[in-house]
């Protein structure tokens, strides 16, 4: 029977949309996470009877056909690029972008990677760093007598030196827009690379037309929402137990048969 067929994609669709929702509760309190959401599309169909043809040679046309579905299958997995919420840390090299915009990292290999965690840091050198060490694009580095550090909006950095009364500028921010945020990759460790679906960079000034500007002291949450993703979960789990039903009543009706056909 067919519908034992379907009602198996039905299941690891809602397995797979399990997967994606508990990825998203695990990362609830990650710095610049995007929530992740699951899309299904419709398999192929099974025609019995053809719709716009004539039902016998010179008769009229059938107006509906009728076309049996095989199932479902996961298309895509899309992650939302909507703001997170703020939190303030205090700390002078927490940064948070607020609108359009991704940070530039240097990779290993020297490739260029994008992220919306602002967590920087200062290596051995005192360049601006992530938390994984990686260098963030342009290079920066604060100097070893620097007392206070201020990041503009615009993503201008400027140091105290000492006990000056005026502050030096260190170095300049610069942020990436992408056509399609959602083409991006994820890469793990709040990571993304750039891929065809997503077009080029489009490297500008933070505040710029277009582009987000920079928050001071801050961070950007998950954007996450705990109600929704339980929500979610709650309908993944009916559905699943739908389909399990369907597997059942369907080999129930496949004894019957089997019965009467002895």
């Amino acid at each position: 029977m067919r519908a034992l067929a379907i009602a198996a994609t039905g299941m690891d669709a809602q397995q797979t949309n399990l997967e994606v929702i508990a990825n998203n509760i695990a990362n609830i309190n990650t710095t610049g996470y995007k929530r992740a959401r699951a899309e299904f599309t419709d398999l192929l169909y099974q025609t019995e009877r053809a719709q716009g043809v004539a039902n016998r040679a010179n008769q009229a046309i059938v107006p509906e056909g009728a076309n049996i579905g095989l199932g479902v299958q996961t298309s895509a997995v899309r992650n939302i690029h909507t703001q997170g919420n703020f939190i303030e840390t205090g700390n002078d090299l927490d940064v948070a972008l607020v609108g359009r915009g991704w940070f530039q990292i240097e990779a290993a290999d020297g490739s260029t990677l994008y992220s919306r965690a602002g967590a920087f840091n200062k290596n051995a050198d005192g360049q601006l760093v992530t938390i994984d060490g990686y260098n963030v694009i342009p290079n920066i580095i604060i100097p070893i007598d620097a007392t206070e550090t201020v990041i503009s909006r615009t993503g201008q950095v400027t140091v105290r030196l000492g006990n000056d009364t005026e502050f030096t500028e260190v170095g300049q921010l610069q942020i990436a827009n992408f056509v399609n945020e959602a083409g991006l990759k994820p890469l793990g460790d709040n990571l993304f690379a750039q891929t065809p679906a997503s077009g080029d960079a489009i490297v500008g000034v933070p505040d710029d037309p277009g582009y987000g500007y920079i928050k001071q002291n801050y961070l950007e949450g998950s954007n996450v929402d705990p109600v929704k993703e339980i929500t979610d979960l709650i309908t993944a789990q009916r559905a699943y137990e739908m389909n399990s039903k369907v597997i059942t009543t369907a080999d129930e009706m496949a004894s019957v048969v089997s019965k009467n056909l002895k």
